[in-house]
């Protein structure tokens, strides 16, 4: 053995002996899976055990009617100690001269608290997940009850417009942090019935709620138990937000395409378990996942329907186009200027020379310089604080654009190229979806200065090949057109009216969503004038 492994040997020796050891409870239970008795001291025990250095968990003891100890166990911060107090007076109030079988009949079964919300409980993990779920504990002695007083109470965010689903006739109200008012807003545009939802906690850590919502008997039970089951499936410690869920869910994670649809407006939310989805709702997120989701849906906006079906038309083919223009610009400029100048007329390609005679980079490597620099600034406005981030990003591009042309670097169409291709890319409605074609475009940037125009079709016909084998929780991902289905094509590339979309997307088990007599009143007057 070398000096300096005998030395790190004595060291660590040396720390051990100085490391103090865990000041446990006095007749804690050492076991971890056994549970206490029923008495109130080895209860008190058992959570101090498990709660030790926890500076924020309060356990208050008392005595309370014929004199019988009780505890109440909660979380500063997380309980409204003003309802505490109402419910310790009742019990010290009770009756002194009962009995303890009528105490905890009393307490459990006729509960005489001033609350509409309690649970039983006989586990104590149980019981401890209540604890720091923001519930009170109540325990009583030589009971084995628990009752769980529902009595969180904590700062939360008001509900606001959405920030980045912006309409401009559509209701303003966007999902929150909380998932029970998350909910509640859902609930209050389906006042139905048929309206379900279901819990599960997930995280072995943060055990943060998840909540599924369906329509019975408009989403198929096929769809509802398959996400019931991958979310069962997983196993992490904790849970943030609803991407840790989408990345454990989606069918195919080494796409670049989203194939789960994230949302913070409860009217999108309420419109798509209409037509036969699942919305997954975590608590933490102020947004809702989607599921199952097609290209299509993703290229449409909640503005869609709220305005008349020919502008609303109108803007769907502007945004189509577009797509194509955030995707393909740049390419299509390295592969004429290029690989096929002969394509370009004339007197245009005199003012494309002219303007790169001074460039010293080929058109591919400007393009690829310009449109790292764009991503760059784009990603700093971002990040920067809100108050500077416009200013960044609009002065920083028009200087830094200006002194590249005027120092020779970059030629003045490519800055314009770039400026059309990043506003394009705004155009997309789904953030996602927007990053997935601007990280898509350089592959095709680089085949454009390779090999052309053709390079160009070989990397568009891959990006459609690997669409068509796309599935969102077996649904196609270019559905209704691949496989074509002429009966949903009335919501796709046009908006067709509402009157006319008699029937839901899918193959759920009930289609009719509109009734058969209902007509345009334009065409029942036309009919009755005649």
């Amino acid at each position: 053995m070398s000096f300096f492994q005998r030395l790190n040997g004595i060291l660590k020796k040396k720390t051990a002996m100085r490391r103090p050891s865990p000041v446990l409870p006095k007749n804690a239970l050492t076991d971890s899976g056994s549970e206490p008795s029923a008495a109130i001291g080895d209860r008190l025990s058992w959570f101090q055990l498990r709660l030790v250095h926890s500076s924020d968990v309060v356990i208050h003891e008392f005595v309370a009617g014929p004199q019988i100890k009780c505890a109440l166990l909660y979380i500063k911060g997380m309980v409204d100690r003003h309802t505490l107090q109402k419910v310790l007076k009742e019990l010290v109030s009770l009756d002194k001269t009962m009995d303890s079988v009528s105490f905890s009949s009393l307490i459990f079964e006729r509960s005489q608290l001033p609350l509409d919300d309690t649970s039983i409980f006989r586990s104590v993990p149980e019981a401890l997940t209540a604890i720091l779920s923001g519930q009170a504990l109540l325990l009583v002695d030589r009971d084995e009850n628990m009752l769980a007083l529902s009595v969180t109470s904590f700062d939360k965010r008001a509900i606001e417009e959405a920030p980045n689903e912006i309409v401009i006739r559509g209701p303003r109200e966007a999902f929150i942090e909380d998932y029970e008012d998350n909910l509640t807003l859902i609930r209050r545009k389906l006042k139905t019935a048929n309206f379900k939802s279901e819990t599960m906690q997930i995280g072995t850590e943060s055990k943060t709620t998840i909540a599924i919502a369906y329509m019975q008997g408009i989403c198929k039970q096929e769809l509802i138990d398959e996400v019931r089951k991958r979310l069962s499936d997983i196993e992490i410690d904790g849970v943030w937000s609803t991407n840790y869920i989408e990345e454990f869910i989606e069918d195919n994670p080494y796409s670049p395409f989203p194939q789960i649809q994230y949302t913070e407006r409860p009217d999108v939310v309420a419109a798509s378990l209409l037509e036969g989805r699942v919305a997954v709702i975590v608590d933490g997120a102020p947004n809702v996942l989607l599921a199952p989701v097609t290209f299509f849906m993703l290229m449409q906006s909640a503005e869609d329907y709220y305005d008349r079906f020919i502008p609303a038309t109108g803007i769907r083919w502007v945004r189509f186009t577009f797509l194509f223009v955030s995707l393909l610009l740049p390419s299509i400029y390295i592969a004429l200027t290029t690989i096929h100048p002969e394509i370009i007329p004339d007197k245009l390609l005199k003012t494309i020379a002219a303007s790169r005679e001074i460039v010293p980079f080929p058109a591919l490597v400007e393009a690829f310089i310009m449109e790292i620099l764009f991503e760059a600034l784009r990603e700093a406005s971002i990040r920067i604080p809100k108050s500077m981030g416009q200013a960044v990003s609009i002065i920083g591009a028009l200087i830094i654009g200006t002194a590249a042309v005027e120092a020779g670097i970059v030629s003045s169409v490519m800055v314009i190229i770039v400026s059309l291709t990043g506003i394009s890319s705004f155009i997309i409605p789904h953030f996602d979806l927007g990053l997935s074609f601007r990280l898509l475009r350089f592959p095709i940037m680089f085949l454009a200065g390779t090999f052309g125009l053709f390079g160009i079709a070989c990397g568009l016909i891959l990006i459609y090949l690997h669409m068509v084998e796309l599935r969102s929780f077996g649904t196609p991902y270019l559905s209704p057109l691949a496989p074509l289905r002429f009966g949903e094509l009335k919501d796709v590339l046009f908006r067709a009216p509402l009157w006319s979309m008699k029937s839901r997307p899918g193959n759920g088990p009930n289609r009719r969503r509109v009734p058969a007599a209902t007509r345009k009143w334009a065409q029942v007057k036309n009919e009755e004038g005649d």
